[in-house]
């Protein structure tokens, strides 16, 4: 397996923790990978309560959201308190995952040193269906409110879907 989509990380929400990526893989058609920014992210956590929201439809068609924090179990942990998410909520202090998605950072080595300056939210939907999970849409933040639409979201999973 690709060593990208081969992970595990503390879930401090539903499933098992830690929660291995291989483990989502084989249970679910798709898997929506949401890259936050930090802890302090209003927009991030604007988006995992419009997901949890949402989160219906999204297992109508087979897809598991799973939101990704770089930042310790504690801190994630606060927000699973405060919002009660029904989907993976993972911690990634040393924000390995974002990383290895290649998840946009500005400011150069400032925004390299300090999350909340530079990293920048990223969304990676995966098709599940094939031996191994491949990575089929991608959504870079250019800014903290850049974000994929639901709409936009819920397109290109139904065309990925019929598509088999």
């Amino acid at each position: 397996m690709n060593e990208a989509l081969d992970f595990e990380l503390p879930n401090v929400s539903t499933n098992p923790d830690p929660l291995p990526l291989p483990a989502l893989a084989v249970r679910n058609d798709f898997v929506l990978l949401l890259l936050q920014r930090d802890y302090h992210c209003g927009n991030c956590r604007k988006q995992v309560q419009v997901f949890a929201d949402w989160y219906d439809e999204f297992r109508e068609r087979g897809v598991e959201v799973v939101s990704i924090v770089p930042e310790p179990r504690e801190r994630v942990a606060d927000w699973q308190d405060s919002y009660d998410l029904p989907f993976p909520l993972l911690a990634d202090p040393e924000a390995t995952v974002g990383d290895e998605y290649d998840q946009p950072i500005r400011f150069g080595l400032l925004g390299n040193l300090i999350d909340l300056l530079g990293r920048m939210p990223k969304a990676v939907l995966l098709d599940c269906r094939g031996d191994e999970p491949t990575v089929v849409y991608t959504h870079e933040g250019s800014s903290t409110w850049d974000r994929p639409e639901l709409d936009e979201l819920f397109a290109e999973i139904d065309e990925r879907r019929n598509d088999r």
